[in-house]
């Protein structure tokens, strides 16, 4: 499974809410960039997909 983020969906104009929730510390964000994941570190729990209010990440099989 992999977590993605779609840029489209994502405002990229405030602090990423989901990074709190990631247990694995696998999200990361350049300012106010879209959050990155890093799927070596990412347990795939989705919290984060969860958490996103603008549905912006999405996990995939």
């Amino acid at each position: 499974m992999n977590i993605t983020v779609s840029k489209n969906r994502c405002p990229q104009n405030h602090p990423c809410p989901s990074l709190r929730v990631c247990p694995a510390g696998a999200m990361s964000q350049n300012g106010f960039e879209a959050p990155t994941i890093d799927q070596e570190k990412c347990i795939s729990c989705k919290k984060c997909v969860k958490y996103c209010p603008m549905g912006a990440i999405q996990a995939t099989e």
